[in-house]
């Protein structure tokens, strides 16, 4: 359910601070869905267009769908500067879905944001939304896949650290915009979707990538673009939290200040209307 302070602030960062899904991610779908470049893809939750459009050259034309503001701004400007054309822009929840007449799509995504729908709903509306055979495909990072050799010399991000100090400033209870982060439904999404039209569905996996060095502003931008520690949650003392931060960052890798940044594999699951 939608929370208009879950990310205040945070989608100026959040296309540079967020690790990107696995390279293959339309390689894999386009084997899984047998996609060919028709058919309509919308991206539920869309942020600034993270998966509506990295899969954008599979379809022939893509809808992003976010109810923030800010987010469908980052999106108009990646899609203008990049001069792609067959994408528009639906400000508005996934509980939305039913009112909005959209045409019926080949696939809907959810990169990391179906967790904050009401999800039973959003479900069976997504599957009323899709022609025949299409899928609903749910995306995210699993880190508790086996991670790859690190990189030498590059140390990976210091979370905890960076945690202690989120705890610091805000409290020891993170939270999502005006909810606790862990008052979020827990069942997996498999069972979620098995008590719906879909049915129970399928997992797949495509490589994470391994290779991603981030700079001291590129990890600022990645903790700024998470909601348990989005800018307005800090209020005045933003700077302040950014200073430490970049003290904290700089000290853990004093050389060359650069991290490795390892997400986990990338995890889909697809659940097809039949």
């Amino acid at each position: 359910m939608y929370d208009p302070t879950q990310f205040k602030g945070a989608a100026r960062y959040y296309r540079h601070g967020r690790p990107p899904y696995s390279a293959q991610l339309g390689d894999a779908l386009a084997d899984e869905l047998g996609l060919d470049g028709t058919g309509r893809l919308l991206d539920v939750g869309s942020g600034p267009g993270t998966v509506g459009l990295q899969l954008a050259a599979l379809f022939e034309h893509v809808t992003l769908l976010d109810p923030d503001a800010d987010m469908l701004a980052e999106a108009r400007a990646y899609v203008a500067a990049e001069g792609l054309a067959a994408v528009d822009f639906v400000q508005a929840a996934a509980e939305d879905l039913p009112d909005l007449q959209l045409q019926r799509m080949r696939t809907v995504t959810f990169g990391q944001s179906f967790h904050r729908t009401d999800r039973l709903r959003v479900a069976e509306a997504v599957y009323d939304a899709l022609e025949p055979g299409g899928a609903m495909v749910l995306i995210v990072h699993d880190p508790t896949r086996p991670a790859p050799q690190q990189l030498p010399d590059t140390p990976p991000i210091p979370h905890d650290e960076v945690d202690r100090l989120i705890s610091a400033y805000l409290g020891p209870q993170r939270r999502s915009g005006a909810r606790p982060v862990e008052s979020y439904q827990a069942e997996r999404f498999e069972q979620t979707l098995a008590r719906t039209r879909f049915g129970r569905p399928r997992v797949s996996y495509a490589p994470g990538r391994s290779d991603v060095v981030r700079d001291v502003d590129g990890v600022v931008a990645g903790f700024l673009s998470m909601s348990f520690a989005a800018p307005h949650l800090f209020g005045s003392r933003l700077g302040e939290f950014i200073g430490e931060l970049r003290v904290l960052l700089e000290r853990a890798s004093p050389t060359s200040g650069l991290f490795w940044d390892w997400p986990g594999d990338t995890e889909i699951l697809i659940a097809e209307r039949r």
